[in-house]
């Protein structure tokens, strides 16, 4: 069992998974620790697959491709990820890898014993942004956020930073539980273990935004707001099971 899974959702990656996947490895191997890293094929259709393959088959035994036939979105692929990794501390992160040198298993010492989630924000004051957000995505993230706050599910200054770490447990009872489809399921997440109790931990991160995204900003903030009440219609008929 390797000491670490890197779990990487991705749909339609094919021009930077490559090189992004190769610098993850290298950067893994730098540690000494055992790892694996668990691709999750969105169901692309510019050949991601194919490329994560070729990665696998040449040099990178620690390289595992898992496919998806349709595209199902961000939350369905790290949800399979996530039960698929076999280490004993789970993480994920986007396919741009924004926030490359959080996944170091050094700052899982860094943390309290006892914390089960290390959550990465952008909100901790020692985080070091590299690359501004564009205004747009900014606001977006800060109302957000508000909403989330005040729909009761979090209290957390970043719950969207694509970068979250578990111990193998919490991974399993969290990801188990988790119902919304949709960019809400971080809130979700951090809902869930927040309500079983859980230790989670908001660590700073240094983060470069990535200039190409899929994230629209009309049509994914309805959503996301949508899927906020969804989370406490969830609760309310007792879909996750008592505390």
């Amino acid at each position: 069992m390797p000491h670490l899974s890197v779990v990487i959702p991705a749909y339609d990656e094919a021009r930077r998974t490559g090189a992004s996947l190769v610098a993850l490895d290298a950067f893994l191997q730098s540690t000494g620790l055992g790892y694996e890293i668990v691709v999750v094929d969105d169901g692309s259709r510019d050949g991601t697959g194919e490329v994560v393959r070729e990665l696998a088959w040449r040099s990178y035994p620690g390289l595992r491709l898992v496919q998806s036939p349709v595209n199902r979105g961000k939350d369905a692929s790290v949800r399979r990820g996530m039960l698929a990794a076999t280490g004993a501390l789970s993480c994920f992160c986007d396919a741009d890898l924004s926030s490359p040198s959080s996944i170091s298993p050094g700052s899982s010492r860094r943390s309290p014993t006892g914390t089960t989630l290390a959550v990465g924000s952008r909100a901790v004051p020692e985080s070091r942004l590299e690359l501004s957000r564009p205004l747009h995505r900014r606001l977006m993230g800060r109302v957000f956020n508000l909403a989330a706050r005040a729909a009761g599910l979090t209290t957390l200054g970043d719950t969207q930073c694509g970068f979250k770490a578990f111990t193998r447990a919490a991974a399993r009872q969290l990801f188990e539980r988790q119902r919304i489809d949709g960019f809400c399921f971080d809130v979700e997440v951090l809902w869930l273990a927040e309500r079983l109790g859980l230790r989670v931990r908001e660590v700073p991160v240094p983060w470069v935004e990535a200039p190409h995204g899929h994230v629209s900003a009309l049509r994914d903030s309805a959503a996301m707001l949508r899927d906020l009440l969804r989370i406490r219609l969830n609760a309310w008929h007792g879909h996750y099971g008592p505390p």
